[in-house]
């Protein structure tokens, strides 16, 4: 895992020490959707022997009926895209108890330094956001949820210089990130950062997005 994300997990899980079972591992491999979890991950859940090997299916069950269409969301966009995902969520357990869940992610990688899933912890904070918590946590979140904006505005930018959609864009900042050997979240903002010095495109592109801007309402009613 990065810094940010071993930060995160580190901070989060030093406020609910003396639980054993709150804070479980997993991986999950993009390809084949393939899960693996630690015994106090699956505690989690509510299952008690190692074996009751988990799957998209199953753990998208065991979310509560409110958040499990954002959850299935980020899975999804996650195998498309090759991010990691992070967020918190309820998870209902076999017996019908009420978790909440913060999980903390980072990209895994081959031998060639091929995004091929992502690795992190579940992190179970049901019950332990007292003031002192609540505050680490408001801490630790707002910098995850900013490290995935910026990259989606770099993705943004990227996509309308070279015409392509969100998934070449986030590959051309991956290998940008790999070939220059710099987090992905710092070229993703020094990027975003230089941006507005470039002054806009070239008047033709400009005069395109002002017709896009100002006719969009016409191509959806139209739809």
């Amino acid at each position: 895992m990065d810094d940010l994300a071993l930060r995160s997990a580190s901070a989060i899980a030093s406020v609910i020490a003396g639980t054993p079972q709150s804070v479980g591992s997993f991986r999950f491999w993009f390809e084949d959707q393939r899960w693996e979890w630690s015994d106090e991950a699956a505690a989690i859940y509510g299952y008690t022997e190692r074996d009751a090997q988990p799957t998209t299916e199953s753990l998208l069950a065991h979310k509560h009926p409110d958040d499990r269409a954002l959850v299935a969301q980020s899975i999804a966009t996650a195998v498309r895209t090759g991010e990691p995902f992070c967020g918190r969520h309820r998870v209902i357990d076999t017996a019908g108890r009420t978790h909440h869940v913060i999980v903390v992610a980072d990209r895994m990688l081959d031998d060639r330094g091929l995004v091929v899933g992502t690795t992190g912890y579940f992190i179970d904070v049901s019950g332990t956001l007292e003031e002192n918590r609540q505050e680490i946590l408001d801490g630790t979140l707002p910098e995850l949820v900013e490290t995935r904006a910026v990259i989606e505005q770099a993705k943004g930018v990227l996509m309308v210089v070279y015409g392509i959609n969100a998934e070449q864009a986030f590959r051309v900042l991956q290998w940008r990130s790999q070939e220059t050997n710099i987090k992905l979240r710092t070229l993703a903002r020094q990027l975003v950062g230089e941006v507005p010095a470039m002054g806009g495109g070239p008047a033709s592109q400009r005069a395109c997005f002002d017709h896009l801007l100002l006719t969009m309402h016409d191509v959806l009613a139209a739809k």
